[in-house]
């Protein structure tokens, strides 16, 4: 029984807090709820430079995987990830113990060939100057003086043999003195001959001589060149940076040894990069050399890149039905790097009508990873997202979701939300 009236006390209670509530609620109706106070702008429409927006991937200027040109051992990394180095500069040092000792092996050939084309010279006594004259050889000049004193010693038998003939028509000689002349004529003409066959032997000898000296030289000529493999076998076994820029690979350690195929480095130059936008193909009459594109990336979302189109792909994809602008940014500081995602907008020649507000009227909601402004309408806050451009100073452009003549929050966004009264101070 005492279980049943407490019971009843209890509902009894309820029932008449219900009722005190209901009446409380009743007289608070006609005043409703209390307003947010905000401070409110306007926004403005205005010409700016027309433009298409895109989406694009930074890639780097240059990309090299740097590969051993000799297989071999590593002895020494001297660079690390990271790391940022200079043309020329030494990214790893392989085993070069053989390709030295096949440089000593060679420069001792060398030194071997040039003593042989120098022996070669000296049998025929060509000082290595000038240019090769058989004529003007030692053995060939002697065989020409004797040439020609034979030659002047048969015209001058045959002189004296005319003269004596002269002389024996007239009576005046013996004819045994005439015979004694012709004699003389055929003896001098017969020497001369000699003297003749002499001197082209002694010429086919120097040519001869000159095909050793010859092949000597060629001989030298292939030990230079083997000499020059040497080298370049040595050089080969300290691998350089191709260009300036920074480490992002280096797959290999000490003790390792490495082929023809294996990668040492990776580097990348990114002092410039480069933005490949893909662009629709309705838009390819558009894009020209030389356009300013203005670029924006997640990590620096209040920033803008300034670039130039420095490419314009002349074919379509058939798949995607996009083609690729290539723009290029400098990059002093590294601030712009490969891989990150960017939106871009394009500038084209002419203008066009574009919305700004205050820039703290944008509220960034994080959750959805969206912009959101308030605006105001008779007394009351009304939600809308929006797409934001380029910020102009204490302005930010938006691209969808204003038409130009609302009213919008600048100030307690925090308070707001879709439909609440608000009071515009």
């Amino acid at each position: 029984m005492n279980r049943l009236v407490i019971i009843a006390l209890l509902l009894t209670s309820l029932f008449l807090a219900g009722c005190a509530s209901s009446k409380e609620a009743a007289a608070a109706g006609p005043a409703g709820p209390k307003k947010v106070t905000v401070a409110t702008a306007q926004a403005v429409t205005r010409t700016v430079p027309a433009a298409f927006q895109e989406t694009g991937t930074f890639i780097a200027d240059e990309t090299s995987d740097i590969a051993p040109l000799v297989a071999g051992r590593v002895l020494a990394t001297p660079v690390n990830i990271g790391d940022f180095v200079k043309q020329g500069q030494v990214v790893c040092e392989l085993d070069h113990r053989d390709a030295q000792l096949h440089l000593d092996q060679a420069r001792a050939a060398l030194d071997q060939a040039t003593a042989g084309v120098r022996q070669s010279q000296s049998r025929i006594g060509f000082s290595g100057q000038g240019t090769f004259d058989p004529a003007l050889m030692p053995e060939a000049v002697a065989a020409r003086a004797a040439l020609e004193s034979a030659e002047a010693l048969a015209r001058q038998a045959a002189a004296d043999a005319k003269r004596y003939q002269n002389l024996v028509d007239s009576g005046d000689v013996s004819r045994s003195a005439f015979e004694r002349a012709r004699t003389q004529q055929e003896t001098a003409e017969a020497q001369a001959n000699a003297a003749r066959q002499q001197y082209e032997a002694t010429l086919n000898g120097a040519r001869q001589s000159w095909g050793a000296v010859e092949n000597s030289q060629a001989s030298l000529a292939g030990v230079r060149s083997q000499l020059a493999q040497s080298e370049k076998a040595l050089a080969d076994t300290t691998i350089r940076a191709p260009f300036d820029g920074f480490i992002t690979a280096r797959p290999v350690a000490v003790g390792q040894y490495v082929a023809l195929s294996n990668k040492i480095a990776t580097i990348m130059r990114i002092g410039t990069m480069k933005l490949d936008l893909q662009t629709p193909e309705q838009r390819a009459a558009r894009g020209k050399l030389g356009m300013t594109v203005l670029a924006r990336v997640a990590a620096y979302p209040d920033r803008e890149f300034t670039g130039t189109v420095t490419a314009v792909d002349p074919s379509v994809d058939p798949n995607s039905r996009v083609f690729i602008l290539e723009a290029k940014f400098d990059n002093p500081k590294g601030e712009l790097r490969p891989g990150m995602f960017a939106t871009a907008r394009v500038l084209l020649p002419g203008g066009e009508s574009a919305v700004f507000v205050p820039r703290n009227a944008v509220v960034r909601d994080r959750t959805t990873d969206s912009y959101q402004v308030f605006t105001i309408d008779n007394n009351a806050a009304h939600l809308r997202v929006v797409v934001v451009g380029e910020v102009d100073g204490d302005q930010i452009r938006i691209v969808n979701g204003l038409s130009g003549n609302e009213t919008v929050a600048v100030s307690g966004q925090t308070g707001l939300f879709d439909g609440v009264q608000v009071q515009a101070r």
